[in-house]
C-alpha cells in the first residue's frame, strides 16, 4: 500500500508543467507546441535508470504491460507460457490475448512460484515463463533463472506488486529477460492507471516499442504520418498526464518502501506472540512489505483471524479471499483453463490452495499508528483466545 498516500503537490507540479507549455497530452510529435515537455519519455529514462535496466517502455496499466512482454518474444498459438497459480487474473489474462496456452504451477511457502513444479511443467513448447513476486516477496529467482536458462525459454517477471524490492542487490523486474510493472491506484508507485516493462535486449525493446503504437517504429527521419513499420501492433501507449505522476511518484518510491518496511517490522513484533507461521521470503530478499502474510493452522481459524480484524476496521488483503480474483483454480470463467485442467479445477492445485486458504494477509501503510498495532494484537487475542 502505496503510493496513492502521498499524491500532492509534486505530482500537481509536473501535471502543470505540461499544461504550462502547450497542453500536448500525446506521448508523440507535436513538438512546436510543447516547448520540449515530454514527460512520458522522462519517465522512461527515469525508470530505466532507478531499476538498473537498458531500456524502458511505458504503457497503459500492468496486464497491458504483460501483454507487450509476449508481444516482444513473438508467441505463436501452440507455445506455452507457464505462469503461477496464485497471482491476479491479468497474468493469465495476456497469455490467453497472445494466443499462448497457460500452464500454471503450484507455489511454494513463499506463496509464488515452486520451482520444482516449473520444472516438471517445461515441455517441448513451452516458449517463457512468468513468475510473480505476489504482494512484495520475491520468488526463488535463482532457482527459476537456472531451470530457464538450462531450458532456453525467457523469463519474465511480473513485478506489479514488487516495485522497489531487490533479490540479491538486483532490482526486481530486472532478474529476468523482460519486467513487468503496473501502477494501478493500489501499487507502490501510481499513475492511477499504467505500467511499465524494462529490457535488457535491445531488439526486443524496439519490438514491444513498434507493437505497442500500432508498429510505429518512430523513425526520426520521418514523420509520423509516413513512419516506417515492420509489424502491426495495438494501442498501449502511456498519456502525458500519467508520466507526469509517474515522474513525481518515483522519487518517492524509496520513501514509500521505506516506510512499508518500518510499519512491517512492528506489526512483525506482535505476530511473534501468536502461534502463526510468517510467508517465506528466499534469502537475498528485499522485500517492499506490499503486506504482511501468516499462516495459520486451518481455514475456519483464517476466516475468524479475516472476521476479527475487519470488526475492528483491518481490512484483509486477498488472503483468506484469495479463491476468486487471484487463484488460478477459481477460474472456472476461462474455457482455455478448462480445456487443460477440467470443470474440477481446483482440485488440481492442492498445494496451492492448503497455502492459501490457511493464510491472512495485513496490508501495510506506511503511515503507520500505534492505534493499529492495539487493534490487530486485540484481533489475535480473539482469534487464537489468548491473552497476551
Amino acid at each position: 500500500m502505496p503510493g496513492y498516500e502521498i499524491i500532492g503537490k509534486e505530482e500537481l507540479r509536473e501535471i502543470k508543467d505540461i499544461f504550462d507549455n502547450g497542453g500536448v497530452l500525446f506521448r508523440h510529435g507535436f513538438d512546436h507546441l510543447r516547448n520540449g515537455i515530454y514527460k512520458v519519455n522522462q519517465f522512461e529514462k527515469k525508470f530505466s535508470k532507478k531499476m538498473n535496466a537498458p531500456y524502458a517502455l511505458a504503457v497503459t496499466s500492468g496486464t497491458a504491460a504483460l501483454r507487450v512482454a509476449l508481444a516482444a518474444i513473438e508467441i505463436k498459438p501452440k507455445d506455452e507460457i507457464i505462469t503461477q497459480s496464485f497471482t491476479f487474473v491479468a497474468t493469465v489474462e495476456a497469455i490467453i490475448e497472445s494466443r499462448g496456452i497457460p500452464i500454471i504451477t503450484e507455489i511454494d511457502d513463499t506463496l509464488n512460484m515452486d520451482p520444482k513444479d516449473f520444472e516438471k511443467k517445461i515441455t517441448k513448447n513451452t516458449k517463457a515463463v512468468i513468475v510473480v513476486h505476489m504482494l512484495g516477496t520475491p520468488a526463488r529467482l535463482d532457482e527459476i533463472k537456472k531451470i530457464a536458462k538450462k531450458h532456453k525459454i525467457f523469463l519474465i517477471e511480473d513485478t506489479a506488486w514488487g516495485c522497489g524490492g531487490k533479490y540479491n542487490g538486483i532490482p526486481l523486474g530486472n532478474f529476468g529477460d523482460i519486467g513487468t510493472f503496473s501502477f494501478d491506484f493500489a501499487k507502490t508507485m501510481t499513475t492511477g492507471e499504467g505500467g511499465m516493462v524494462i529490457f535488457k535486449n535491445k531488439k526486443l525493446f524496439n519490438k514491444a516499442a513498434a507493437w505497442h503504437d500500432h508498429g510505429h517504429e518512430n523513425n526520426p527521419k520521418l514523420p509520423r504520418w509516413e513512419d516506417s513499420r515492420s509489424s502491426s501492433g495495438f494501442n498501449y501507449r502511456m498519456n502525458e498526464l500519467q508520466g507526469a505522476v509517474g515522474i513525481a511518484q518515483l522519487k518517492k518510491l524509496d520513501k514509500v518502501v521505506k516506510g512499508q518496511r518500518k510499519s512491517a517490522k512492528k506489526i512483525l513484533s506482535i505476530l511473534k506472540k501468536y502461534p502463526l507461521t510468517l510467508r517465506k521470503s528466499p534469502k537475498g530478499s528485499k522485500e517492499t512489505f506490499d503486506s504482511l502474510v501468516f499462516f495459520v493452522s486451518n481455514p475456519k481459524l483464517a476466516i475468524r483471524c479475516r472476521n476479527q480484524l475487519l470488526s475492528r476496521g483491518i481490512g484483509t488483503k486477498i488472503l483468506p479471499e484469495a479463491l476468486t480474483w487471484h487463484f488460478a483454480g477459481s477460474w472456472s470463467h476461462m474455457p482455455q483453463l478448462l480445456k487443460k485442467y477440467g470443470k474440477n479445477i481446483r482440485k488440481k492445485f492442492p498445494k496451492s490452495y492448503s497455502y492459501l486458504s490457511k493464510a491472512v494477509s495485513i496490508p501495510i501503510s506506511m503511515n503507520y499508528k500505534n492505534e493499529l498495532a492495539k487493534k490487530i494484537n486485540t484481533a489475535l487475542e480473539k482469534t487464537f483466545k489468548k491473552k497476551i
